[in-house]
């Protein structure tokens, strides 16, 4: 079955996501703003689920269409084959948002869109009412300068949530954006990574998964695993699949440093969880005491932003130490994201390149340094 698929992501990684699908074989992928699109059979719904370092969800798109009244939406949604998807038993909560549209009400949206879901299952089933005590199929709606796309997650909890990091732990990076910012930083099994302001370690453990090709979902669970239209077998191929891709033969090595003993021993719960403790050294270190133990070095880190007002003469200052310690050199290269406009002046060098890229809602950029006096990057 040729399913519609749509990945909901984070502002700049658009591009990532879209070359990994297509490294796991999705067809007419498609990146758009904030999204991409793709279709494929029931397989590459739960590879994406597994193996994708940068999505949020994976959601099946039932369908979109134009929408200017309410009883436009009411009849575009009622006209999608839901009953392909949600049985008489099944759970079809609603939420969604809308932006630059007539329709600005998202709980007006949202009790319309239910409405038409159920009329419509009403006709097919012919049943007056549902108990909704079966499998969740949450709908998800998108209302974009009218135009409204109908879609179904298949993921459950997003995708940055891989289960190794504690549910309130308040971290300042997505599992999912430093995975990209290893990407972007061309991360290899055979590299030595270092985030001297490590806090719970977040960058330097999806490095080591990266590093070692081990699939980010591999441990977890998705609410699509309970559908009648995915059966248990998918599942069990596909993790196999992951688990047969897994590198065991890397030279790669991580040093997570940071200040903070309280935040180095959660780093290190999270690595060990994660299951790559092993390729990974903690230690409480000073960024004024930076210098790497290798030769050859990548270096990523996420600094304070200094979002407050009192807080941004202290993040500059970390910004000068980092230019001074921060030196060229072959074989070195060093990536840092900040939302600071003024960093490249603090640090004391221009970037050799730059890449905007989101922080949830933040805008930030990734400022990398990897030309040494032949220009040669590691």
């Amino acid at each position: 079955m040729d399913i519609r698929y749509c990945v909901p992501c984070l502002l700049g990684l658009e591009g990532l996501i879209a070359d990994e699908l297509r490294e796991m074989e999705a067809q007419n992928v498609q990146a758009e703003n904030g999204r991409v699109l793709f279709t494929g059979d029931e397989t590459i719904l739960a590879r994406a689920n597994i193996c994708s370092r940068f999505a949020e969800r994976i959601q099946i798109l039932v369908g979109t269409f134009e929408a200017h009244t309410f009883e436009d939406l009411f009849q575009g949604t009622k006209a999608l084959p839901w009953e392909d998807w949600i049985g008489k038993t099944d759970r079809f909560p609603v939420k969604g948002y809308s932006l630059n549209s007539d329709l600005f009400s998202v709980s007006d949206c949202q009790s319309i869109i239910k409405k038409a879901v159920v009329e419509r299952l009403k006709t097919t089933y012919k049943i007056p009412w549902f108990e909704e005590t079966g499998a969740l199929y949450q709908i998800q709606f998108s209302i974009m300068k009218n135009q409204v796309s109908l879609l179904i997650d298949t993921s459950g909890r997003g995708l940055h949530k891989r289960g190794y990091r504690p549910e309130a732990n308040a971290a300042p990076l997505k599992e999912t954006l430093a995975a990209a910012l290893c990407s972007v930083a061309h991360l290899r099994h055979y590299h030595t990574l270092y985030d001297p302001m490590c806090g719970s370690g977040t960058i330097v453990i999806e490095g080591a998964l990266m590093a070692l090709n081990i699939a980010p979902g591999l441990y977890r669970r998705f609410t699509a695993e309970t559908w009648r239209q995915f059966p248990p077998e998918l599942w069990q191929a596909e993790r196999r699949r992951a688990e047969s891709l897994r590198r065991r033969d890397v030279d790669f090595h991580a040093y997570g440093w940071d200040i903070d003993e309280e935040a180095l021993a959660i780093a290190k719960e999270n690595a060990r969880k994660a299951g790559v403790e092993k390729y990974i050294t903690f230690e409480k270190r000073d960024i004024r005491d930076f210098a790497p133990v290798t030769e050859k070095a990548t270096v990523i880190v996420n600094p304070p932003y200094g979002e407050r007002l009192l807080d941004q003469q202290a993040a500059r200052d970390l910004y000068r130490i980092m230019g001074k310690k921060f030196t060229p050199a072959h074989g070195r290269s060093y990536y840092v994201i900040t939302a600071d406009e003024d960093f490249e002046r603090i640090f004391g060098r221009k970037a050799d390149k730059r890449r905007k890229l989101y922080n949830g809602m933040i805008k930030c950029q990734v400022y990398m340094y990897f030309k040494a006096g032949d220009n040669n990057r590691q």
